[in-house]
């Protein structure tokens, strides 16, 4: 696939390329930096011998996060 880049130069893409928006770009890091902070809340939570209710919580957290990553693939539909 070619597109055009600017300037009129052409630039080469593989067929599943997947192009994001430097909005949608930094919206993905958001949402990955998310998950990333939740799965160290419960690795914190488990060193510091949580009770199983906090750990609970803290997953279901880390799943919300995970989920909402997950769902960069609808970012404009």
């Amino acid at each position: 696939m070619i597109t055009r880049g600017q300037a009129g130069a052409s630039l080469a893409l593989p067929v599943d390329a997947v192009v994001l928006t430097a909005d949608e770009a930094a919206d993905l890091s958001d949402r990955v930096y998310q998950v990333r902070c939740a799965a160290e809340d419960v690795a914190t939570a488990l060193d510091e011998g949580a009770a199983a209710a906090e750990l609970r919580e803290l997953c279901e957290e880390l799943i919300r996060a995970a989920r909402a990553a997950d769902g960069w693939r609808r970012v404009g539909v």
